[in-house]
């Protein structure tokens, strides 16, 4: 499957996911601190929804700040927009070709991919991203990118337990393959999903 058939297909599987949310779940905290699922969701198809210019705009009114631009715009989309229609944005543009500013389509479906855990797994939902994308995206894992999204691995080792990967050198941290790419990218994991004596480095409270 070539990578923009990965994500075109994690587009719309996690359209049709969110499709099947309760009310409650939609207002539930998810591992972006602060982001209910309707702002997650609101904000993985922001690069659809906004133009350069009025990504500039957005960008010049936060002052310059990046992170306060993306939680300003997905907060107001989320509001204004039905649930319904947030599911639709992913699954009507499956096929569209935005890119990060870096990284290429490899950074597009880290996009989907991590932020569709940070809503499965804060929601203790057992969706397992099919191995081919997985694998694709912790191949991209270095040093350099986990201390971009504000994850220190320095001496840890990360030690898959369902698939054939590690990465580092150090203390062992085990746990699902899946669950190691959420904590290359600096995300914190509710307790017991992690294995090994800095788990708790990596885990919620």
């Amino acid at each position: 499957m070539s990578i923009e058939a990965a994500i075109a297909a994690e587009r719309r599987e996690l359209a049709d996911l969110l499709d099947g949310l309760t009310a409650e779940q939609w207002e539930a905290p998810t591992l972006c601190a602060g982001w209910r699922v309707r702002h997650v969701a609101a904000h993985m198809s922001m690069g659809f929804r906004y133009s350069l210019p009025k990504t500039a705009v957005e960008l010049v009114r936060a002052g310059g700040n990046l992170h306060r631009m993306t939680d300003r715009c997905a907060r107001r989309d989320a509001a204004a927009a039905s649930t319904g229609e947030l599911a639709d944005f992913l699954r009507d543009n499956a096929h569209h070709p935005w890119k990060p500013p870096v990284g290429g389509l490899a950074s597009a479906l880290a996009h989907d991919v991590v932020h569709g855990l940070d809503i499965t797994v804060a929601l203790g939902l057992d969706r397992r991203v099919p191995e081919d994308r997985i694998r694709l995206l912790l191949e991209k894992v270095t040093l350099r990118t986990a201390r971009f999204f504000g994850a220190d691995l320095t001496g840890t080792e990360l030690r898959a337990d369902d698939l054939d990967w590690s990465f580092g050198n150090g203390t062992p941290l085990s746990g699902a393959a899946q669950d190691l790419l959420l904590v290359a990218y600096g995300r914190r994991l509710p307790p017991g999903r992690l294995q090994g004596e800095r788990h708790h480095r990596f885990a919620v409270g």
